[in-house]
């Protein structure tokens, strides 16, 4: 399947298509079971031309497990969810419970981790604004054994495709929300929402895929999916993505739109 949006757009990275399988493709890169990983560095590389997978025991993170649509995976935090509230927020160095916990947190690779367990990542005002934002995502439990990103160029008419993600520079991301709008009566058909990047990717396109005029998505504003990535795809990119609907809405509407205009040929040479 190819973009003409895409190919317009001159985007530097290939289009990546999120799709729901009970199958496993072959070789496709997967995350070790149980080990710890970002699902943006998975994005990134499908992004590159390759495929990778995801199950219920591979994705990653607990913001992937949520993100990718296996259910409330924050349950399974050190300390449950009550110590990712923390975690997101102020941090556990207050909390009996939460200093317990750090104690087991000091395997290879966990000085970070454990700082910010215990001092808070504080991109929330404190636990009970966490709780507000886990209560308000749409999570999800697909039914679906795998998830799988692929470059778009690559998807079959067999494959359920559930959404298809964009990486764009500013003028570019521009570009895309005039173009969302374009047949829209609407002027809010895109939102930029606090998330983490694969939740920007994944569960947030699958509720916006139900609703009878969706909206896109734009993410990687989750400064933690940008530290992750930035040495694969540079500092200057943004996701967008979009229900498979709003998608064929907007490649229909590009022949009639501003992108064959002056203003957009100025920007873009």
């Amino acid at each position: 399947m190819n973009s003409r949006i895409a190919s317009i757009l001159k985007l530097k990275h290939k289009p990546v298509a999120l799709i729901w399988a009970d199958e496993k493709p072959e070789k496709a890169i997967e995350f070790n079971q149980g080990k710890w990983s970002c699902v943006m560095f998975s994005f990134a590389a499908a992004a590159k031309g390759k495929k990778a997978v995801f199950a219920r025991d591979t994705y990653g993170c607990w913001g992937g497990g949520v993100g990718l649509g296996f259910g409330n995976r924050y349950m399974d935090f050190p300390g449950g969810e009550e110590c990712f509230h923390y975690f997101l927020s102020s941090g556990n160095k207050n909390s009996e419970k939460g200093r317990a916990v750090a104690e087991h947190l000091n395997g290879p690779g966990m000085a970070e981790f454990r700082d910010d367990f215990l001092e808070g990542e504080r991109y929330l005002k404190g636990p009970q604004q966490v709780e507000a934002f886990i209560r308000g995502l749409p999570i999800v439990d697909i039914p679906a054994e795998y998830v799988i990103f692929k470059p778009l160029e690559n998807v079959t008419e067999n494959d359920s495709v559930q959404s298809i993600s964009l990486l764009a520079d500013p003028d570019q991301l521009s570009a895309l929300v005039v173009l969302a709008n374009h047949a829209r009566s609407t002027y809010d058909s895109v939102t930029i929402p606090f998330v983490a990047g694969c939740q920007a990717i994944g569960i947030l396109p699958y509720a916006e895929g139900k609703k009878e005029s969706p909206r896109a998505v734009v993410g990687m504003t989750d400064l933690s999916a940008r530290k992750h990535v930035r040495k694969l795809l540079g500092g200057n990119l943004f996701s967008f993505s979009m229900p498979v609907g709003l998608y064929n809405e907007m490649e229909n509407n590009v022949s009639e739109s501003f992108l064959f205009r002056n203003t957009w040929k100025a920007i873009s040479k």
